[in-house]
């Protein structure tokens, strides 16, 4: 069973997300908050597996209450809610911490199958969405040496290759194809890489390449 937590400042909007939510067999709601403070507070006592969370909220907002989040030892995964694909409360959120965003107007099927896909570990949001939106808040003159990157210290020449295309929007098929390797051999090395720089999912790889300047805004 997926326990998902609600956090939206909007008590209809809440309420719209639990009646679908509950009313799949394999989801339940295990609590929901009207801002972030609520949400870090009663999340430290209520275990939830995927948080569905909105950004602009009053008294702490989601980019700040997935932060908190993310630094916790038992953390659930975050899929942020917004009403704008390119949202610098969203940048800023998948910087933090987040796994995941969709758009508030985004169909039924969408949100369950996001919930079902963050819960597996898969990233929702696809590698070039996600691009677009790092590409817009990121400046390509002031990119990082990535040999600087702590985080990139331990990869081998191999995994900084995947890395790059991985941040680059690559699928492990494209990746698989370019390099001239196994899809399973690609999927030992995204393992890897995840557990080397700490990040939870894809979309924390395509954020690290960005950050650690692997790969620059307009590089394809």
């Amino acid at each position: 069973m997926i326990r998902v937590f609600l956090v939206d400042d909007q008590q209809l909007v809440r309420a719209g997300f639990r009646m679908l939510i509950e009313s799949q067999d394999d989801m339940t709601v295990v609590g929901e908050a009207g801002n972030g403070a609520e949400a870090v507070e009663l999340l430290s006592v209520t275990s939830a597996d995927i948080v569905l969370m909105d950004v602009r909220m009053p008294r702490m907002d989601g980019v700040e209450a997935t932060r908190v989040l993310a630094a916790r030892s038992e953390r659930p995964r975050v899929v942020v809610l917004t009403t704008f694909d390119l949202d610098e409360y969203v940048y800023n959120a998948l910087r933090a911490g987040a796994s995941a965003f969709l758009l508030k107007d985004a169909q039924p099927e969408t949100l369950l199958g996001a919930i079902r896909d963050v819960h597996d570990g898969d990233a929702v949001v696809a590698p070039s969405v996600t691009r677009r939106m790092l590409e817009r808040f990121l400046d390509a003159s002031q990119a990082p040496n990535p040999d600087d990157d702590d985080r990139l210290a331990s990869l081998t020449a191999r995994e900084r290759e995947v890395l790059e295309l991985i941040a680059s929007g690559r699928s492990n098929t494209e990746i698989a194809t370019g390099l001239l390797l196994a899809e399973a051999t690609v999927k030992t090395h995204v393992g890897r890489i995840l557990a080397k720089t700490g990040s939870r999912d894809r979309v924390q790889l395509v954020v690290l390449g960005y950050e650690s300047g692997l790969v620059s805004p307009g590089d394809r």
